[in-house]
């Protein structure tokens, strides 16, 4: 496409793109959440008569602490939060937390030294601070589907590279609504790689990214080139990415891909320092007493479900109520992995005589060891497979030590070949209930993915991260995406 043909569809369909649009949107859900939290905080202990505590606040009290808004506005844009376009989910859920715990203390503080006493209201914020971690990330999640939906705000970058990261780039930006970073162009020299891709025009040109920003004014690039010699990469950033404020190199995919990648100087020379922090024992200690807790607190209350789901399976379909399957856990060791049953009690059976008639489900079936209308599956079992309840039995494996609540997909013997030399690395860590991979598309992503994804993990393991992911499940599970 001819840069003037470019400019033409690109100003057709990108008026209202910013990063101070973005930073906009996003300042006002915090402000409507926090109100929203303050609020929270303050109706539970006005409710809260059993304790005699409440007696005290009333609605004033509530309208008297709104004006501290802008204090939490201030620390969140010092602490980059706006508009944390290129931010990791984690690191963005880490800074949330943080920020707010500062604001919220500081208030509290700030009302000790006058009264000298903690009293009615100091505990109306701190409950308020407790809503404030899911309250602002929901709120940011909701704003930015608005944004992705309206075409409203969104940071619009240029893309260097049509090859596979590109694609890759592309793709990721394309397919998370949550991305502040909306992807208007493709940069690349060789004409076989077509005119656009997913929608995205592809221009055949690398050098003219001056031209792109001087007429059109966009601040971002990418380059995600990673095979390109280190002549060529010096070049094409002296003179096409420089002209963009920002820009991004990105490293090949597999190689690198660690949020907490930190920069050491060797005397001049600069290198990136990375760990696989889920070979720190004092990490892994601190994920086990996370997976108790949140496993033994999540049996008793929802414990009556549990049981519900158990008599539902037993009077639906012949056979028993749990379902074992042996799985290859950490370092290859295989255990039985326990599900509430899903399938009736001949399904070997049937699977054989499936795949051996039916082509096409063999095809599927080899791809990712799942097929999509397998009629093995019962009607209780579809409903369960959906929603994943038919995975809480896994709860028993936690609690035994062969899997964590997040890890790597657990699998099956004949899926060892899939991961080639991947396989050793990615299983050097318990398998998952639920992980990115589940959270990033479940049962559509294919095995390049998940290696990915999991690479990612074990490099970037944190509590937020996990947190964070505990997070998205629900909203997996909610909507059944890509679950069969």
């Amino acid at each position: 496409m001819p840069i003037k043909d470019y400019e033409i569809w690109y100003r057709s369909r990108y008026r209202r793109t910013s990063s101070a649009l973005t930073s906009f949107f996003l300042i006002l859900a915090d402000m409507i959440f926090l109100m929203l939290c303050i609020g929270g905080g303050f109706f539970i202990i006005k409710t809260a008569f059993w304790l005699n505590i409440g007696e005290n606040i009333n609605f004033k009290s509530f309208i008297t602490y709104w004006p501290y808004l802008p204090s939490f506005i201030v620390v969140f844009a010092i602490i980059g939060l706006y508009p944390a376009a290129s931010l990791a989910p984690a690191e963005e859920l880490r800074r949330i937390s943080y920020s707010s715990l500062i604001v919220h203390t500081g208030i509290i503080l700030t009302r000790f030294i006058n009264d000298l006493s903690f009293d009615t209201i100091s505990w109306a914020l701190a409950i308020s601070f407790g809503f404030s971690i899911i309250g602002l990330l929901l709120g940011r999640t909701f704003m930015r589907s608005i944004l992705s939906i309206s075409g409203l705000g969104g940071i619009p970058v240029v893309i260097y590279g049509a090859g596979y990261t590109g694609q890759a780039v592309v793709d990721r930006l394309l397919n998370n609504r949550n991305s502040s970073h909306i992807p208007v162009l493709i940069l690349d020299d060789d004409e076989k790689k077509g005119n656009e891709y997913r929608g995205i025009p592809i221009i055949h040109d690398t050098t003219v990214g001056p031209e792109i920003v001087r007429s059109l004014k966009i601040k971002t690039a990418i380059v995600a080139m990673p095979s390109v010699s280190q002549r060529v990469l010096r070049k094409l950033l002296t003179k096409s990415v420089s002209a963009f404020r920002y820009n991004v190199l990105i490293p090949d995919i597999f190689s690198v891909t660690n949020i907490w990648m930190s920069v050491r100087d060797f005397g001049g020379i600069l290198g990136f320092a990375t760990s696989h922090r889920l070979n720190m024992f004092w990490n892994l200690w601190i994920k086990r007493i996370m997976d108790i807790s949140i496993v033994l607190i999540t049996s008793l209350i929802f414990f009556p479900l549990f049981l519900c789901i158990a008599i539902m399976v037993k009077i639906s379909s012949a056979g028993k109520i749990l379902y074992k399957q042996k799985r290859i856990g950490k370092n290859g060791n295989p255990f039985w992995a326990y599900k509430f049953r899903s399938m009736v009690i001949d399904a070997d059976i049937k699977l054989k005589d499936l795949l051996a008639s039916d082509k096409n489900a063999k095809e599927e079936w080899e791809k990712s060891q799942k097929i999509k209308n397998d009629p093995r599956i019962t009607r209780i079992g579809k409903f369960l497979r959906k929603t994943s309840l038919d995975e809480i039995p896994q709860f028993i494996n936690v609690l035994r030590g062969e899997m964590s609540l997040i890890g790597p997909r657990p699998i099956v013997e004949e899926e060892i070949e899939k991961y080639g030399q991947d396989f050793k690395r990615i299983f050097s860590v318990k398998p998952g209930i639920t992980g990115l991979w589940q959270v990033s598309g479940r049962s559509d992503t294919d095995y390049t993915d998940r290696v990915s994804f999991d690479t990612y993990y074990l490099q970037s393991w944190s509590v937020w991260l996990d947190i964070w992911i505990i997070w998205k499940t629900f909203g997996v599970i909610v909507r059944g995406r890509g679950a069969y």
